[in-house]
C-alpha cells in the first residue's frame, strides 16, 4: 500500500525531534469524534497493545456515556492507547490521527455533531505536547489547512462502560453500518485523497 506524502513527511519531521526509545509501554489519548471508529483505527497498528475508549477534558466526576452524550459536561469522546515505543513511536500514532480525523471541523466528527465529538490531542508529557504542535503546525503549513483540533494537557481518563468498549469486534455489523452512514470515508478521501 502506497504511504501517504504528508503522512512520511510528517513521521521524517517529527523523527527529528524525538522519538522513544525505552522498552517501556508509554500512553497517548486522542479525540477524534465517536470512540468506536477512533478504537477500531488505533488497534490495526502493530506496537499498539490496548485501546480503550472513555471520556476526558470535563467537569464530572464520574462521567457515563448518557452525560457526555448530551454535550453538556465538557468531556469529549475519547481512546486512550497504550504502545510499545520500541515498535510504534508517537509521532507514528500522530501521523495516523490527522489521517483519519477531519482537523477543520470545530463541530465534531462526521455525523457526530456537538462538543463532545470535537477533535483534540491530549498530551501526557511535555515531549508529547512539542510533537503534537510541531506536527499541527506542519499539517497547517504543508496542506494549508484551518486546523481546529486543540493540543491540551491529559486529565483524568474515565473509561466507558463496558458494552462501549472493543465494539467493532463484538458488534461488526453495527459498527460497519455506523461507520459507513456516518460519511467518515467520503470525507477523509476530500482531504486527503485515496490512501
Amino acid at each position: 500500500m502506497p504511504v501517504n506524502r504528508f503522512v512520511l513527511s510528517t513521521l521524517i519531521l517529527l523523527s527529528s525531534i524525538g522519538s522513544a526509545t525505552s522498552a517501556t509501554l508509554q500512553t497517548a489519548t486522542f479525540a477524534g469524534g465517536g470512540f468506536w471508529c477512533m478504537e477500531q483505527l488505533f488497534d490495526a497498528l502493530d506496537g499498539v497493545k490496548s485501546t480503550t475508549n472513555g471520556f476526558i477534558g470535563g467537569d464530572l466526576a464520574r462521567p457515563n456515556y448518557y452525560l457526555v452524550s448530551q454535550g453538556k459536561s465538557g468531556h469529549r469522546e475519547a481512546v486512550e492507547v497504550v504502545y510499545d515505543a520500541e515498535v510504534i513511536s508517537y509521532a507514528g500514532l500522530l501521523a495516523h490521527f490527522w489521517r483519519n480525523i477531519d482537523p477543520t471541523d470545530d463541530g465534531g466528527q462526521f455525523c457526530d455533531r456537538g462538543p463532545q465529538y470535537r477533535s483534540g490531542i491530549f498530551t501526557h508529557s511535555p515531549e508529547q505536547r512539542k510533537m503534537a504542535l510541531t506536527s499541527k503546525e506542519h499539517l497547517i503549513k504543508s496542506r494549508r489547512l484551518a486546523v481546529t483540533t486543540e493540543i491540551l494537557d491529559a486529565t483524568r481518563f474515565t473509561a466507558a462502560e463496558s458494552y462501549h468498549q472493543d465494539y467493532h469486534r463484538r458488534n461488526p455489523l453495527q459498527h460497519r453500518f455506523y461507520h459507513d452512514s456516518c460519511g467518515r470515508d467520503t470525507r477523509l478521501q476530500q482531504l486527503w485523497g485515496r490512501p
